[in-house]
């Protein structure tokens, strides 16, 4: 599963347990007999990216991103974000067994990323 990641001003580090409660357990990923699961059931790998475009506004012909969390305060809110998947990963017994990884992306640099998917099948979640 491929978590892209935006930070809104006002976040706190209060939100990051919901997410990862509901972004772990949420019925996103499809099994071979069209049976919804979740990346915990699956279990399945992890990718997240920060994606600040995610917060971008359209403005005439112009994005903005006014309403994204500044540099320093995403850097630690997405450190936390990660740290509490790969928590919540171990904690699974199914996880442990199948070697589950979890990677990610650095926040606030360029990433590129090649990406094959079974879809489309993407969700937005605001929390």
């Amino acid at each position: 599963m491929v978590i892209y990641v935006c930070f809104f001003k006002k976040a706190t580090e209060d939100i990051i347990p919901k997410m990862v409660n509901s972004l772990l357990n949420m019925k996103l990923c499809e099994m071979e007999n069209g049976k919804l699961v979740s990346v915990l059931d699956l279990p399945g790998n992890i990718l997240i990216v920060p994606q600040a475009t995610l917060g971008g506004k359209a403005k005439g012909r112009n994005m903005q991103y006014h309403s994204n969390i500044g540099k320093e305060e995403g850097i630690h809110l997405y450190s936390q974000f990660v740290s509490q998947c790969e928590k919540e990963l171990t904690t699974s017994d199914k996880c442990l067994e199948m070697g589950v990884l979890v990677k990610h992306g650095t926040y606030g640099n360029r990433q590129v990323l090649k990406l094959d998917t079974n879809g489309p099948f993407t969700h937005l979640i605001e929390f």
